[in-house]
């Protein structure tokens, strides 16, 4: 079975197509055993008109309602609802193209070793398509050192073998944002990932309540998340490159504190600069 987890939080309006998405998958739609899925919407505490919407579909999704607690929180509650031996998940403003199942099941199936497949993206901005910068440019196997910049799985592209979430553990319900970053360094420090080099998800940008728009100076989470690596039994060539990822990071903060006149954080972040530099 593929579980198929969508977080949301107010977002009807963009609800309806991510569901539908999910449920016109060609390999879905297909009859046998081998295609069984179940669609978890895990509603984040909305005050919109979202339940109505999943209403509309009838028993073809099951819908939970939550208070609101994050992302992260709506995520760890549908792994621990879903059934199934291969999890994927869609934010709700994202959408799948019909093959996008299909294709990465078939890769898993050929490659019972991989733990995780990804695929690349069509960005949408506002309705006008996007090409993605240089630094956003996806690899396949040990990517480690690739997943430390910047975000590079967006788990909307993902399917994931059930295992992997036992072995490394949830989302981290602490982080507000860069969850997803601090899910890839778990994942890239422990197993390949391996890149499906075709266009098959539909990120959708430029709206006014995406978290990345919410918060300032998203690299504080980012610099929280590859401490939280540093305990957590990296090789040395991996401790490495974490600690040379927080200093550039620590470095971008502190000017930007700086700038801002907060010298109490621009100091902070000098300070882990002097503690993670070269002794």
């Amino acid at each position: 079975m593929v579980s198929v987890i969508i977080p949301t939080y107010n977002r009807s309006s963009f609800l309806r197509e991510a569901v539908a998405s999910v449920l016109e998958q060609d390999f879905f739609r297909r009859p046998g055993p081998g295609h069984a899925f179940e669609l978890l919407v895990i509603d984040d505490g909305s005050s919109d008109d979202s339940k109505e919407v999943i209403a509309s579909f009838a028993d073809r999704v099951a819908y939970h309602h939550q208070p609101h607690r994050g992302v992260s929180a709506a995520r760890n509650l549908g792994l621990k609802l879903a059934r199934g031996d291969l999890i994927a998940f869609l934010d709700s403003d994202d959408l799948w193209k019909r093959e996008k199942i299909g294709t990465q099941v078939s890769f898993l199936q050929a490659f019972p070793e991989a733990k995780v497949c990804y695929t690349e993206e069509v960005w949408v901005r506002r309705d006008v398509r996007l090409n993605p910068g240089k630094k956003h440019q996806k690899y396949s196997g040990w990517i480690f050192d690739k997943v430390l910049p910047l975000c590079l799985l967006s788990l909307s592209s993902c399917l994931f073998r059930r295992e992997i979430f036992d072995a490394i553990g949830a989302f981290d319900e602490t982080l507000p944002v860069c969850e997803d970053y601090d899910l890839g360094i778990r994942i890239a420090q422990k197993y390949p990932v391996y890149l499906i080099p075709a266009p098959l998800i539909i990120k959708r940008g430029g709206h006014a309540d995406q978290l990345s728009h919410c918060y300032w100076a998203m690299d504080r989470f980012r610099v929280k998340a590859l401490e939280g690596a540093l305990g957590r039994g990296l090789a040395p060539w991996q401790e490495k490159l974490v600690k040379a990822e927080i200093i550039k990071k620590c470095r971008v903060l502190a000017q930007g504190f700086a700038k801002r006149g907060n010298e109490n954080e621009a100091r902070r972040y000098q300070e882990m600069i002097r503690k993670y530099g070269p002794a």
